[in-house]
């Protein structure tokens, strides 16, 4: 039996505009004129009230939800009053339509825009960001100073197992990778220092270069895609939850709860794990010096003592501190800042690991022109 094709009637009396539906709504039905009319009418015209009736409708799927939507949600928009006489099922959907709200971070992909209008978002975006990231430096401060005056919500059990996150869990990663780097920093060495005989210069290059820089940048980048990441992620997977909405409600302070055992964990461990760092570079050149350019153990040991100065071990340390604070700054913003989704939760992820290593070689590079202008 053919069914009626869907009908959209118009009448617009003074300030009033009404819509009448009928007929047969399904996906892929053929819209009337009338259809778009409805749309620029109440998007352009001078209305006081709306009037949605339904006295003929037959059946319908999700097409006439979707009209539906569309009209009110333009209404909404420009206050207009919306008297609603539509079945009570169709009542029903349209508001649960507008109950849940949109999940932020749940945005349509930009792969398809324009590079210049994907620029020009960036552009847009960058000082909101910038203001938020004030804001949220500012809240860290103001969590330190009340750590300062013993008023601090942080549990004294978080900070602990902070510290065993980012300390006895990372030290197989940290021993490989340094003990490794430190091999291929001899090796470098060696190429140009075994063509003039002075091997032995090798120690020192390996010593200051671990001590100084290269050690505290090796674990910033482990503890960045490591710890970061799972801060990020952990915190994001408690926003999606709905469980830092908890904290506020109970009248505690996410970053003094969340932030502050992170930041303090990090900034304390990260430089002690620096210096087993440094002994593992150390190790590599020495494993280096003594079995591939036949240098006695001894006088490889001897030229690392005199050669490495204890003040490149100390800025190695203010460089550790400094790159532990960031990498817990980046990790927990992006987690209190993620969306509610589990897109958002992987992006959050990926773009505190991705900001902390950005972090970590400006900073590097900002305390390296420091200590130039200072001589040390």
């Amino acid at each position: 039996m053919n069914q009626p094709p869907l009908s959209v009637t118009c009448t617009h009396i003074g300030q009033e505009l009404t819509v009448t539906l009928g007929g047969s709504w399904h996906l892929g039905a053929p819209k009337p004129p009338s259809y778009e009319e409805a749309l620029n009418t109440l998007a352009t015209g001078e209305l006081s009230k709306l009037t949605l009736q339904a006295p003929q409708l037959e059946t319908w799927d999700s097409s006439l939800l979707v009209f539906l939507v569309q009209l009110v949600r333009i209404a909404k928009t420009r206050h207009i009053p919306i008297n609603e006489q539509l079945p009570v099922g169709l009542q029903r959907l349209l508001t649960l339509a507008f109950e849940v709200k949109e999940q932020q971070g749940a945005k349509r992909s930009s792969h398809g825009e324009n590079f210049f209008a994907q620029v020009g978002d960036k552009v847009i975006h960058f000082f909101p960001a910038l203001c938020d990231l004030l804001l949220f430096l500012g809240q860290v401060v103001t969590a330190l100073w009340h750590l300062f005056l013993g008023r601090a919500t942080m549990r004294r059990q978080d900070f602990i197992a902070c510290i065993h996150e980012c300390s006895l869990q990372a030290l197989p990663i940290v021993s490989i990778t340094n003990l490794l780097f430190g091999l291929i920093l001899a090796f470098v060495g060696a190429v140009q220092l075994t063509q003039f005989g002075v091997q032995v210069y090798v120690a020192g290059l390996v010593g200051i270069g671990m001590l100084r820089v290269m050690g505290a940048v090796m674990v910033g980048i482990v503890m960045a895609g490591r710890v970061g990441a799972s801060y990020a992620a952990l915190i994001g997977t408690m926003q999606v939850n709905e469980e830092v909405d908890a904290l506020l409600s109970f009248g505690f302070s996410p970053v003094e709860f969340l932030v502050l055992p992170r930041m303090l964990a990090l900034a304390l461990m990260v430089p002690l794990l620096t210096i087993y760092a440094d002994m593992m570079g150390i190790l590599g050149g020495y494993l280096v010096g003594t079995l591939l350019l036949d240098l006695n153990p001894l006088e490889y040991l001897n030229a690392t003592a005199n050669m490495v100065d204890f003040k490149h071990g100390l800025i190695g340390l203010v460089y550790a501190t400094m790159f532990g604070i960031v990498i817990a700054i980046s990790g927990c913003y992006h987690g209190i800042r993620c969306g509610r989704s589990a897109q958002a939760v992987g992006i959050a992820t990926t773009t505190a690991v991705v900001h902390s290593i950005v972090g970590i070689i400006v900073m590097t590079a900002i305390i390296t022109i420091i200590c130039n202008a200072l001589g040390i």
